[in-house]
């Protein structure tokens, strides 16, 4: 998305463009945590860090972080199920089994946690052998860009999803700051279409200029 103020704009803003460039879903660890190595005050990653193959196993083996990113194939999920396993430690089933059970257990619920542990455990579910993949990130030679990009301007290491989900409702919310309830990927739901106003229909309203580029449909289509 790129937006422009025009000459007849009413506002004499001193920034005369605003680029928005969306990619696909990866964390920053994977993309940009080894930069760190770059620049010390980053949030990033130093090899130290690592998850079990098995949360509910205190002799599971730990698969520590490391810099061997190349690409990963599958994807890891991003189901808000699966985020939800990888925050906690916990997965989707053993939450709802303990969300409908006895007080005590609601209790537990009640001190969740988000230990980040449940990376490898959750990879290894979708894939054997994927854990290894998913604990990894990228040396930043590997992706100069980046590198180049971290280098020169201010990097958002505290910057979180706006919902802990798949694509189209963090889309959704870039676009109009809400995604109307959606948390998946709901084939029915976007072919409907969402009713909330976009930012494209405030910056036309305000005057403004904006172009959309997309590689694949755009998700500003998902609207009424």
């Amino acid at each position: 998305m790129v937006a422009e103020i025009t000459s007849s704009s009413q506002y004499p803003y001193p920034i005369k463009t605003i680029v928005v460039l969306v990619q696909e879903n990866r964390s920053f660890d994977h993309m940009i945590g080894w930069m760190k190595s770059l620049n010390p005050e980053l949030d990033g990653v130093t090899g130290s860090e690592s998850n079990p193959i098995s949360t509910s196993d205190p002799n599971s083996p730990l698969i520590y972080f490391g810099d061997k990113s190349v690409y990963v194939d599958p994807d890891p999920g991003h189901s808000i199920q699966a985020i939800f396993e990888q925050v906690f430690g916990l997965t989707w089933a053993q939450y709802t089994s303990l969300s409908s059970s006895s007080s005590s257990n609601n209790e537990e619920l009640h001190v969740l946690r988000p230990n980040m542990q449940g990376f490898a455990q959750n990879a290894e579910s979708t894939q054997k052998g994927m854990a290894a993949s998913v604990m990894n990130g990228f040396k930043p030679d590997m992706v100069p860009v980046y590198k180049e990009l971290v280098a020169e301007f201010g990097v958002c290491d505290r910057w979180f999803a706006s919902v802990p989900a798949s694509t189209q409702p963090n889309r959704l919310y870039v676009h109009s700051a809400t995604s109307h309830g959606a948390t998946s990927n709901d084939t029915e739901k976007l072919i409907e279409g969402f009713p909330q106003k976009t930012i494209f229909e405030s910056l036309d309203e305000s005057g403004l200029s904006f172009g959309i580029y997309y590689q694949y449909p755009p998700a500003t289509l998902f609207y009424r």
